[in-house]
């Protein structure tokens, strides 16, 4: 039997196992314009902090049930007993901070689209609206922020935003393609092979 083709090809070294795999392949690196799905990237990568990817693409799923398919304007309006039952939910981390943090990103999230017309708009305008194309040959380059993930970070803080520090956003900025951060040597990095 012949090996799969994208077995084969080289990909950058954090995407071993199936579901990174799968995730680099299909989305990292991406460029995200749906407010739906950069709400949805923000939130994961929020939850993230102190623990691995995979561990959170693992309850990606019941993180899309529990915060209604990552419908803004409608987790904007959960409550203090929401928060209570999603502690009882063991397919997301309970965390009452990261729980807490998500309602109220949801409904920062919801004032910049009232502001700015979509959060697209707003979050984009960072990086003048197109991709920044890094040209790392080792994952050990890579930076776990930069200023300008500073700078995105101290902008969320002000507006009300919660578990956006620097490192959260640089990882936002490469999950929605803001940042292209795959090797060189990496077949995805001028989009899937």
């Amino acid at each position: 039997m012949m090996p799969s083709v994208r077995k084969e090809l080289k990909r950058c070294s954090w995407a071993h196992g199936g579901l990174l795999e799968q995730y680099h392949d299909v989305e990292w690196g991406r460029p995200v314009h749906d407010d739906k799905k950069l709400f949805e990237m923000l939130t994961l990568e929020g939850a993230q902090a102190g623990l691995s990817w995979e561990t959170v693409l693992r309850k990606r799923n019941a993180y899309r049930s529990a915060f209604l398919d990552f419908d803004f304007a409608r987790v904007a309006q959960m409550n203090a007993r929401t928060v209570d039952r999603l502690l009882e939910n063991p397919g997301i981390v309970r965390n009452r901070a990261k729980i807490e943090a998500t309602i109220g990103n949801a409904r920062a999230f919801l004032g910049i689209c009232d502001e700015q017309g979509t959060f697209d708009r707003y979050i984009w305008r960072f990086v003048d609206g197109k991709s920044i194309v890094n040209k790392w040959r080792t994952s050990l380059l890579i930076p776990a922020s930069t200023p300008l993930s500073e700078v995105m970070s101290k902008e969320l803080r002000k507006r009300g935003f919660r578990f956006v520090g620097p490192t959260i956003c640089y990882a936002f900025m490469q999950a929605v393609g803001m940042v292209n951060d795959h090797l060189l040597g990496c077949a995805w990095r001028a989009g899937p092979p």
